[in-house]
């Protein structure tokens, strides 16, 4: 299977989203990062699955959380462009851009 690579301000909204959870109530954090996990796991299984929702960006649903993950099938790897609250601007995301690590 791929490796799975966050962009930065992705990863920062999966940590935050997750912080606010816990916030609200014990273990909910935790559960958010698990369905985070779930819907990482069903990309790496089958990408295609997943709609286009920009160029080539797919958006996968996690389950029992309003968040979306967007995200690019690379050659070596899937990238994470963003873990969007599905209640967010669509498009605050597009100006991000993700480099790709330099390989041996």
């Amino acid at each position: 299977m791929k490796p799975v690579r966050f962009h930065a301000e992705a990863e920062l909204e999966m940590i935050d989203a997750a912080v606010w959870y816990e916030s609200q109530h014990p273990h909910l954090g935790k559960r958010f990062l698990a369905s985070v996990q779930d819907a990482l796991n069903r990309i790496a299984l089958n990408p295609d699955l997943y709609p286009i929702v920009d160029g080539d960006v797919r958006r996968c649903l996690v389950k029992t959380f309003p968040f979306g993950i967007l995200f690019r099938v690379c050659p070596d790897f899937f990238a994470v462009m963003a873990v969007m609250h599905l209640h967010r601007d669509p498009d605050y995301w597009k100006n991000r851009v993700f480099e790709h690590p330099r390989g041996p």
